[in-house]
């Protein structure tokens, strides 16, 4: 096997698993059950009491996943190690990179992961520690880093932003992302096409919804307008509309109410809105547990309310996300070499693709037209058993397309589409080929990052999106920002005092005093 293998997870209710207790941070058993059609999650401190939560909000949606998530775990890097903070051994590779380039911002948002500007000190890389960063990223053995997303804070504000995207495409990142606000992509007309043109591929833009109160509960500001036009910027770049991904951090109450709209937005939008990528809210800092599953809002939920709220999503068009490496080990085993693997844990996130046919003006998830469950069985077997591999190029990708075509019913698909479009793919093994099947479509994902409260270290050692730091480590996303958390030891570690940065810098963005 390339990048995967089969996995240790076992399908079924209840189970034990590991966690954290939210006052004291010490590992703890924690069992999984179902209850009043939700999974639950409860867990005893011998010093603090018990806890309990909502692991994931819809039990049938849950055991859909599951079925189809314990398939595979990763292999785990040859080169470096990753710091889970729970075991010697991690599951999985690299498959998206964060880079905090600074913890200043020009906002102050209540649900911040980083508490941008109230640390109270500065944690800004320079230049040539990020570019060693960078190159940490690529050396990854036995699959280079694919794809870094710069983050913050605010990573637009960095004094080198262009620079460092620039670098990043010279060091062979097939995908170049950035997380921001959209704040000066919305003030300064030109910034946009400064991005796509320094090599940007990816913007991935905080979206909350299309209510005032929302961005005041969530941002403290209404920020409404401000995306909107960050959204007309990004879509007069050229030569073509630079490429956006809508980022909702959903809070119960708040704004699922919307969770719907926002994927039609998005539909309608789909020159330069290329996916949804939701994610439910992560419950940080010291919450009273009756207010805890008031404000919790899971996976689960989210997929139900997508289903409750459009007309053309079912809950079964979702699949975890780990199912996606499937199809990376058969791509591995076509080309004989491993590729980027997404070798999640279930519970993480799911996804699906909805095309829009234009000619009849309707939404059409991949599901409706191409049978994926099926598919997934049909492929499980002779990718575990290596079959692909032992066969040339030519003779897998007509094996390959006689799988697709036993699965696909053209009477569904959309107008003009072509089976073609996912086997060249794998026939061609090149970025362009897979951009024109996304190009073609809208990816709907969710991401539920962990708290204190629903920390799940099984979880936490499959992760596939990890930091990367000045000392030259890699750490997994739910290990940097929660529970015993690596951000603070990391950030104290390589900042300066507020005073000093303005003595050196001024009174800039992020430092007013």
């Amino acid at each position: 096997m390339y990048v995967i293998k089969p996995s240790d997870l076992k399908e079924g209710l209840p189970k034990e698993t590991k966690s954290l207790c939210p006052v004291c941070s010490k590992v703890i058993p924690a069992t999984i059950y179902e209850e009043d059609g939700k999974i639950w999650y409860k867990k005893t401190c011998p010093e603090h009491g018990e806890f309990k939560d909502i692991y994931y909000g819809d039990a049938e949606v849950w055991h859909w996943m599951e079925k189809w998530g314990t398939i595979l775990d990763g292999i785990g890097p040859e080169y470096p190690k990753i710091f889970n903070g729970f075991s010697d051994h991690h599951y999985s590779l690299t498959a998206l990179a964060n880079l905090d380039l600074t913890n200043r911002c020009n906002l102050r948002c209540p649900i911040c992961f980083a508490n941008a500007n109230a640390a109270g000190y500065v944690y800004e890389p320079d230049f040539d520690t990020v570019v060693k960063m960078m190159q940490l990223l690529r050396d990854e053995k036995p699959v280079p880093t694919p794809a870094i997303q710069f983050a913050g804070g605010e990573p637009t504000i960095y004094p080198r932003f262009f620079d460092v995207i620039r670098k990043a495409n010279e060091l062979g990142f097939p995908q170049v992302q950035v997380a921001t606000n959209g704040i000066l992509i919305a003030n300064q007309k030109d910034f946009a096409q400064k991005m796509a043109d320094a090599g940007m591929h990816t913007v991935y833009l905080q979206f909350d919804g299309f209510k005032e109160e929302t961005y005041i509960t969530a941002r403290g500001v209404n920020l409404l307008p401000l995306k909107m036009k960050a959204i007309e910027n990004l879509r007069n770049v050229k030569p073509k509309p630079l490429a956006t991904v809508l980022v909702p951090v959903v809070v119960k109450g708040v704004n699922d109410d919307e969770v719907g709209k926002i994927v039609e937005f998005g539909l309608q939008n789909l020159d330069v809105i290329r996916a949804v990528n939701f994610q439910p809210v992560a419950l940080t800092g010291r919450i009273p547990q009756g207010e805890i599953l008031k404000m919790r809002y899971t996976t689960g939920d989210l997929i139900r309310d997508l289903h409750e709220q459009t007309d053309f999503i079912e809950k079964k068009d979702f699949f975890p996300i780990p199912v996606a490496a499937l199809f990376a080990e058969l791509a591995a085993q076509i080309f004989h070499k491993p590729e980027p693997a997404f070798t999640t844990h279930p519970a993480c996130g799911a996804a699906t693709y909805v095309f829009h046919d234009y000619e009849k003006d309707k939404n059409i998830p991949i599901t409706r037209f191409i049978d994926v469950a099926g598919l997934l069985e049909a492929l499980k077997d002779p990718v575990f058993n290596e079959d692909f591999e032992k066969r040339g190029k030519l003779r897998n990708v007509l094996m390959l397309y006689k799988l697709l075509k036993k699965h696909y019913d053209p009477k569904y698909a959309p107008t003009g589409f072509k089976l073609k479009e996912i086997l060249t793919v794998f026939e061609q093994g090149t970025k362009d080929s897979l951009g024109k099947l996304h190009w073609d479509s809208m990816f709907i994902g969710a991401m539920h990052f962990q708290d204190h409260w629903n920390y799940d270290i099984a979880r936490v050692v499959r992760c596939v999106i990890h930091y990367v730091t000045p000392d030259m480590r890699l750490i997994p996303f739910c290990s940097y920002n929660s529970g015993p958390t690596f951000r603070t030891e990391v950030e104290k570690k390589f900042s300066v005092s507020l005073e000093e940065y303005r003595k050196k810098h001024g009174n800039v963005v992020g430092v007013e005093g």
